[in-house]
């Protein structure tokens, strides 16, 4: 990320959006301290489903709050960097050094040292996942 807080999409993200004929993606924070970014596309369906939600359960509105309210529309320049508002940037404690992580259907954009934290499990977490995954099913 340079100093005016802008970071380069990498380019399998760019390819994606190109294929998509999107030229925007929308970042907003996440539950974690990381943002994540859709393909605008991407975020429209994610707001339909929300939308679809009952409005007064409180981890829907805490939802709308922490996702929808922070998001912004980034444009990707020539040089496929996009600009992280400052606010973003401070809730993901973003530094000069950012991983861009995929994951599905959006990507997640941290802090390289929270992403190393983060990517950390004990055997016990991964046991407590992989029974979840099963429950699942998958």
């Amino acid at each position: 990320m340079d100093a005016k807080g802008r970071t380069s999409l990498p380019a399998r993200y760019r390819d994606v959006l190109v294929a998509a004929g999107e030229a925007r993606i929308v970042i907003t924070s996440s539950l974690e301290p990381c943002l994540v970014a859709y393909p605008m596309r991407e975020w429209l369906a994610f707001e339909e489903r929300l939308a679809k939600l009952p409005s007064f359960d409180r981890a829907v509105q805490k939802l709308r709050r922490i996702y929808v309210s922070g998001a912004i529309e980034c444009d990707v320049d020539e040089s496929g960097r996009i600009l992280i508002p400052q606010t973003l940037r401070e809730h993901a404690k973003l530094a000069k050094e950012v991983v861009w992580a995929g994951n599905g259907r959006y990507a997640e954009l941290w802090d390289k040292g929270s992403w190393q934290t983060a990517f950390e499990t004990t055997d016990d977490e991964r046991v407590e996942i992989a029974t979840r995954l099963a429950e699942l099913g998958l």
